[in-house]
């Protein structure tokens, strides 16, 4: 039988939107062998409780999105890192936090837990005291004539998250480069456990930061699936609105940071003013910046401002006005364009393969978008335009942002004119239930879930893109040279806050 076949097969538990398929162990090991043999069946997340594994897949051909689930026997589970090398990273996350061991997994080294924490496996229903000092981390080897390392991190210049960085070169082409993440952790699954979905909607909100409304719209769709209830349609329209300013305001300084990682300062300047302004029009319209702790489960905390119109349009007639000028700046300047195309290709087979979504997957052919498959209010009538590029290069993901942004312009414009009146918000009932929510960020797909017990959080997960991003930069920085590792790890931007959960 097929992997998706046996994933159908099994018998199912409730949860919304999609029923959750309970494998047995044997049948766990089963399905994670037969997954060589189907490369359509996509892993968007795997995550655990303190008694199973949970997972959600993607099946390309069907377009079905099906969530999985294990029990954990002995603290052992069939890892799917054989043949979903992205796998891997939840792996160790999943032994971190909650001790469930994959067995003869090909990377079975910590990743979150850094030695410090005072206990182990935290998430764990009995959490052990740490015994002993910190072990050094380890790095893969490497092999070969005249190789030598350059660690770089986790402090870096400027203010940016941290991260380690270990390149093994040889002379100035990079042959390996391993990420070691883990330093912005926050514990925020633990936090989140026993509150209320609206107490809680503030630690995913903070997930990672630039993505704050993403984030709580993925959060607030997990927790209304859970409960059976939905937001308002007004609620949904604010949120697609602010939803569609974030995006705009990072892509704007991630075109803006790439040009400046090229050395290039005028784009930078540019960027950064039109993004300042889509940041004050948010402010003006949404009391915050960033609109932070606006999305909340049940709807939105509060409406648009009676003048938020106002502060919005003309920060987006501006744009709309130089964006045209700045691509021709960025056309007619080969000292800069040579610096992109050709450098850090994600092809189009390895985003498949590890199921990249947003600038990173669209630039390398894959028009994955959820505002358009499986869809959520208000994308069901005002559709976004699917934008893709075939090349997977740094210059091709500038040209991705540069159309994004141009059509979220245009949806920005539409769900102002068009909102509807009632209600921002509804009562949550206090359900016991299972859902998972999704949203579409500036970085690709987000994927929340959670399980309510009399209105409290039992458990919870929450999946950043770049969770699927991040070994993509270790793949595409191959045969590179370090100069280019800015442009190329700018390009793709993955969050280091956002996995480090």
């Amino acid at each position: 039988m097929s992997a998706a076949g046996l994933l159908r097969a099994a018998p199912t538990e409730a949860c919304r939107p999609w029923p959750r398929h309970v494998l047995t162990p044997e049948e766990w090991r089963a399905f994670a062998a037969s997954l060589a043999a189907e490369p359509t069946l996509a892993l968007l997340a795997l995550w655990a409780d303190t008694i199973r594994i949970h997972a959600l897949f993607h099946d390309r051909q069907s377009g079905d999105f099906i969530p999985a689930s294990v029990p954990v026997v002995s603290g052992r589970y069939a890892p799917l890192s054989p043949h979903r090398p992205a796998a891997a990273w939840f792996e160790r996350m999943i032994a971190d936090l909650w001790g469930h061991r994959p067995e003869d997994a090909p990377d079975p080294r910590p990743w979150l837990d850094h030695g410090k924490w005072p206990t182990t496996a935290p998430l764990s229903s009995r959490p052990l005291p740490r015994g002993g000092p910190p072990e050094p981390p380890e790095f893969l080897e490497s092999e070969g004539d005249d190789l030598s390392q350059i660690p770089v991190g986790p402090i870096h210049a400027g203010i940016i998250e941290p991260g380690h960085f270990r390149f093994t070169v040889s002379g100035e082409t990079i042959v390996r480069l391993e990420t070691r993440l883990g330093y912005a952790h926050k514990g925020a699954l633990q936090l989140m456990r026993g509150k209320t979905p609206r107490a809680a909607a503030r630690f995913a909100a903070r997930l990672s930061g630039d993505t704050t409304v993403a984030h709580s719209i993925a959060f607030a769709r997990a927790t209304e699936a859970a409960a059976g209830t939905e937001a308002p349609p007004r609620a949904a329209a604010l949120r697609g609105l602010m939803g569609e300013l974030e995006r705009i305001a990072n892509h704007l300084g991630d075109c803006g940071a790439i040009a400046g990682d090229a050395s290039f300062a005028y784009l930078p300047t540019r960027f950064t003013l039109h993004r300042e302004a889509i940041l004050r029009a948010g402010a003006a319209a949404f009391a915050h910046r960033l609109m932070m702790d606006i999305v909340i489960p049940g709807g939105v905390a509060l409406d648009i401002a009676p003048a938020g119109a106002d502060a919005i349009l003309p920060a987006l007639a501006a744009i709309e006005a130089e964006l045209p000028d700045l691509v021709g700046i960025y056309d007619n300047h080969a000292s800069l364009t040579d610096r992109m195309v050709g450098t850090g290709i994600v092809s189009r087979d390895l985003a498949g393969r590890l199921a990249a979504g947003g600038v990173v997957g669209r630039a390398s052919g894959r028009a994955a978008d959820l505002r358009l498959h499986p869809g959520y209010p208000p994308f069901e009538t005002l559709k976004p335009s699917a934008v893709t590029r075939a090349e997977g290069d740094v210059d091709a993901r500038m040209r991705v942002r540069f159309a994004e942004i141009t059509d979220s312009l245009r949806l920005v414009r539409a769900l102002l004119a068009a909102l509807p009146e009632g209600a921002v918000s509804v009562p949550l009932p206090m359900a016991s239930g299972e859902g998972i929510g999704w949203a579409e960020g500036f970085r690709g797909d987000i994927w929340h879930w959670l399980r309510l017990d009399g209105g409290l959080i039992a458990s919870v997960f929450m999946r950043d893109p770049s969770w699927l991003h991040w070994p993509l930069l270790e793949q595409a920085i191959r045969g590179n040279i370090v100069a280019d590792f800015p442009l190329i790890n700018r390009s793709i931007n993955a969050s280091y806050s956002g996995v480090d959960l």
